[in-house]
């Protein structure tokens, strides 16, 4: 029926008023209707409409009359299933009070399945199929009203439904059954839309089984049409979580490498500027674990939803608590998926497990798949819950009964198909979340029980286990690969829920967990990729890693498992997951230590990979301790392994350097590298290694010149070797550039670490952690030299940034660069962040190193520098003696730390009025300087600008002017005539020296 209308003055129909009545499930084709309606100059208002069961149906749609204009309902078969109510009871209404008021109702239709044969009362539009064009042609037929030749303009446009947005990746598959939440969804969106931009981040709370993943995905595909990019993140698993969320890079076009933490920053910064995208949703599901949120939660235009269990999100976030559902609600979703059940019989079962979502889904996929009547079903739940006293309890909430629902339905299957319960046994030897299922048809060749070999052989057996988990509502389908991409069986992978994983494996009980744990370790041994200091291979170990200890692969014996489980470990190292790696590290040793020597190579090797993480997390003296102990247990075992030694010891000479024992240090480093090159040879990845270390031990005592003869023969080595784009010939050639800087060679250090930079960039990416350390030293290197300090301080701001969200703000790495970039800001004036910045890092080096290690001393200088340019002339001597004395004490008088002390100590004791102690100490410091670093380093020429200084305070001019006119020249020879050293000698500025920390 088209009901012609009044045309207005641009040909089109007189304005009307629609009132667009939909379920909530179906806001967005609403949406849409109502902008295509309203583009074309008619009003509209939106209706949700899910009228209660015990209302009658005629009263509910005499409600809508009371509405102006028409009515448009938006039909598929899930609207007659509001309620849910008798098809009879619709089809006589729709016979009847519609049919009475034909002119007042109009419909569209969106699926192509049949619905019922009443509805051709209200002859609705299908649009089902069609483009967006075609789709708003055949709304505008239906209602009679024409197209506008110019149609309205309207903000923030809604996108057609069937659109997907531009980048749209891993949100589970729609659930066709999703059951109310209505007013929770509203309440969510309004959330996000009133917050302010950055902070409309909302936590979806509540216990497992509640139904937040549903609600979660319901959300982003009821609202997808706000969105140009929708995201999905897995978070059950931290290196899952961070490899995932970092994917999105590629999805952004972002030109980046592939490590993790370079991704992820670089993913958050895209977000925060909201290019290419300011409307976009990021979804991370299940994160219980707080740690680490400030690198990882993105702010910006956008918004961002969580999904937890962790109560601690509300110190942080918005927070939404997930309630049981409504009573309607559950006997709703009772009766659409078991539609022979009553609303008495639905309300019954929905008492029974307490409204909690979970349980329910259970039992009406129960009651829907066996057809069952509800009183033979509860009572076999009620007789199984009286009868058995050992039932294990689930906590968290979760109703005792539905153990007993469970237990039913695993009996069930065990007659009806035993294949679905293998495969439930397989999963239950998986990590819960996702489990990469395919691999077992991935690696068809491993040796698999007789029980089990279908599934290699029988793939139609096969779909139909998974298929009758899927349907029951155990597992659900996932994939890894673009949609619509051919999926390979590496892809294949399914999801279980923790609470249901927990009841199922204390159902299933210990029979045949053994053979599938053996099963489960074996696939994850064939899907090691064998190279974990490869970066393209670290989301494969962020897969694998989860799963290790639910497999039974830390208690293994085979070699392969044994292999697989350390190359897990290697890859927290090399991908920064410190503390995933030292929990991994415990937990294998406490595995292995029961029944291996200590000294057998997988332990020894075990021992190197976990003293590495021990390390790089800053806990140097834990590091020493363990390869110390394992060093003596070496010496005193009476068995040879020199090569075994040798690693051991150069761990050792590792950890003593970074605890600031120098000396001892160099001294051990210097017999890995003799024992290395007897055993190996010169130019082996070890020796090497060793050389390395060697230089750095001798920039730690000073000797740099020393140290850059080492480095530069270790490059020519490593570029001949390794070639020149490998990680360590890239490490060998910053160091080469470091040893010049500290030489006082600005210029050529410039020159080297500049292109060396680039290389970095190009083959590791801006933001892995050695091209960060790179990036380090050509900011210092560009404030040494002296002509670009106008870029220095922005660059340096923002490389302190990058390095915070890389190792943390209390990483010794980080706090080198708080340090550096500290100095900078009091050498330009800004005193008050000076000093922040200073305090902060001179507080973390102690807390970190002790206040007696060479680094927390050296770091009294920088504190003093920061109050005398603040006038506390005082307090800052007290703080450069006692730099000097304990840098003396440790170091000796020659060490280039001890004599920048003394420079520093000398200017405070001239400032204080100690003209006399000022120059016996400037002329000391000047010799040994000449004597340790020569004639021309700059350090060198400060302190004979600063001799002078103090001798014309003393009013011994003539020895002052003749030592000022030879330190000018110098400084003009070696760092030409407008370098801030040499101008500020022109000037008679006070030289000063800032320490910069450096452990190795």
């Amino acid at each position: 029926m088209v009901v012609q209308r009044r045309s207005d003055t641009d040909g089109a129909t007189a304005p009307e008023h629609f009132l667009v009545v939909f379920p909530g499930y179906h806001r967005s084709w609403a949406a849409w209707i109502a902008q295509a309606l309203e583009r074309h100059g008619h009003r509209t208002t939106l209706q949700r409409w899910d009228p209660p069961r015990e209302v009658p149906l005629e009263d509910s749609l005499g409600d809508l009359l009371l509405s102006t204009g028409r009515i448009l309902l938006v039909l598929n078969d899930w609207f007659f299933e509001l309620g849910p109510r008798p098809a009879g009871e619709w089809n006589d209404v729709l016979r009847g009070f519609v049919a009475a008021h034909a002119d007042r109702f109009a419909a569209v239709n969106l699926t192509n399945r049949s619905l019922l044969p009443a509805t051709a009362v209200l002859e609705p539009a299908s649009l089902w199929g069609l483009s967006e064009e075609a789709a708003e042609e055949r709304l505008l037929a239906r209602l009679g009203v024409d197209r506008r030749r110019t149609p309205r303009v309207l903000p923030g446009g809604v996108r057609f439904p069937d659109t997907r947005c531009e980048i749209w990746s891993e949100v589970p598959r729609r659930n066709p059954r999703f059951t109310g939440r209505d007013d929770l969804l509203t309440d969510l969106h309004q959330r996000l839309a009133d917050a302010e931009r950055g902070n409309a981040v909302c936590t979806l709370l509540g216990m497992s089984g509640i139904g937040k993943t549903q609600l979660a995905a319901e959300y982003a595909h009821r609202f997808s049409t706000d969105y140009d990019l929708v995201w999905w993140v897995n978070s059950d698993d931290r290196n899952i979580q961070r490899d995932r969320f970092g994917e999105l890079a590629v999805d952004l076009g972002l030109s980046i490498g592939s490590e993790p933490g370079e991704r992820i920053r670089a993913v958050r910064d895209c977000l925060r500027r909201g290019e290419p995208h300011t409307n976009w949703l990021i979804i991370f599901d299940g994160w219980d674990d707080t740690a680490g949120m400030d690198t990882l939660l993105p702010q910006g235009p956008g918004h961002v939803l969580i999904t937890s269990r962790n109560r601690g999100w509300s110190e942080h976030t918005d927070i939404l608590e997930i309630p049981a559902f409504l009573r309607p609600e559950s006997t709703g979703y009772l009766m659409r998926r078991a539609p022979h059940i009553t609303a008495a019989e639905a309300d019954e079962v929905a008492a029974e497990f307490g409204d909690v979502p979970l349980p329910l889904v259970q039992a009406a996929s129960w009651l829907g798949e066996s057809g069952m009547e509800v009183p033979e079903y509860l009572r076999m739940v009620r007789e199984r819950r009286l009868s058995t006293v050992d039932e294990p309890a689930t906590g968290d909430g979760f109703p005792q009964s539905s153990m007993t629902s469970w237990s039913i339905l695993l009996n069930r299957l065990r007659v009806s198909q035993p294949h679905a319960i293998d495969v439930l046994g397989l999963c239950t030897s998986f990590a819960p979340g996702r489990i990469p299922i395919g691999l077992i048809r991935a690696y068809p060749q491993i040796d698999l029980p007789e029980e089990l070999r279908w599934m290699t052989t029988d793939l139609p057996a096969w779909t139909r286990a998974l298929d009758t988990l899927v349907n029951y509502s155990v597992l659900t389908r996932e994939t890894r690969g673009p949609v619509g991409a051919d999926m390979g069986p590496h892809q294949e992978s399914v999801h279980m829920h923790r609470l249901v994983h927990d009841i199922v494996s204390k159902l299933t009980g210990e029979a045949g967990r053994t053979a599938h744990q053996r099963v489960v370790r074996s696939l994850l041994a064939e899907a090691d990729p064998g190279n974990p200091m490869d970066s393209r291979n670290w989301p494969r170990y962020a897969e694998l890693l989860p799963h290790l200890e639910p497999s039974g692969a830390l208690e293994s014996t085979q070699p392969r498992v044994q292999q697989m489980v350390l190359n897990c470990l290697r890859y927290c190292f090399r991908s920064g997951e410190y503390k995933s790696g030292l929990d991994l590290a415990q937990r294998i040793r406490e595995r292995w230590s029961r029944t291996m020597d200590p000294l057998s190579q997988l332990m020894l090797d075990l021992t190197y990979q976990e003293s590495n993480i021990l390390r790089a997390s800053g806990r140097f003296r834990d590091a020493y301790d363990l390869d110390h102990g394992i060093h003596q247990r070496l010496l005193t075992a009476g068995r040879s392994a020199p090569l075994a030694e040798l690693s051991v010891q150069g761990n050792m000479a590792n950890s003593l350097r970074h605890l600031g024992r120098y000396a001892e240090a160099d001294e051990v480093q210097r017999q890995v590298l003799d024992g290395y090159t007897a055993l190996l040879g010169p130019d082996e990845v070890p020796t090497l290694v060793s050389r390395h270390n060697v230089a750095v031990g001798l920039r730690l005592l000073g000797r740099y010149q020393q140290a850059y003869e080492f480095d530069l023969e270790t490059l020519a080595r490593r570029e001949n070797v390794l070639r020149a784009r490998h990680i360590s010939t890239l490490n060998s050639g910053s160091a080469v550039t470091h040893d010049l800087r500290l030489l006082g060679r600005y210029r050529d250090a410039l020159a080297r670490q500049e292109p060396l930079v680039r290389l970095h960039v190009q083959v590791l990416g801006p933001q892995h952690p050695q091209t960060l350390g790179a990036r380090t030293h050509l900011a210092m290197c560009r404030r040494r030299e002296g002509s670009h300090q106008q870029d220095v301080g922005p660059y340096m701001a923002s490389l302190l940034e990058q390095l915070q969200q890389v190792h943390g703000p209390d990483h010794y790495r980080t706090l080198a660069f708080v340090t550096n970039y500290g100095n900078f800001l009091r050498e330009h004036g800004d005193l008050d962040q000076a000093r922040e910045l200073i305090d902060k890092a001179e507080a973390g080096y102690r807390s970190l190193l002790g206040p007696a290690h060479p680094v927390a001393t050296g770091m009294l200088s920088n504190t003093g520098l920061v109050m005398q340019a603040a006038g506390e002339r005082a307090e800052a001597l007290s703080m450069f003696e006692a730099a000097l004395a304990g840098l003396t004490a440790t170091l000796g008088g020659d060490h280039p730390w001890v004599l920048g002390c003394a420079l520093n100590t000398a200017s405070g004791r001239n400032f204080n009025g100690r003209i006399p102690e000022a120059v016996e100490l400037s002329r000391d410091t000047l010799r040994r300087a000449r004597h340790t670093l020569g004639h021309d380093h700059p350090l060198t020429l400060s302190g004979q600008v600063a001799l002078a200084a103090d001798l014309r305070a003393a009013r011994e001019d003539e020895e002052a002017g003749k030592l000022e006119d030879d330190g000018l020249l110098a400084l003009t020879r070696s760092l030409g005539a407008q370098h801030p050293h040499t101008i500020s000698a022109r000037q008679r500025t006070r030289p000063y020296w800032d320490f910069e920390p450096y452990l190795g």
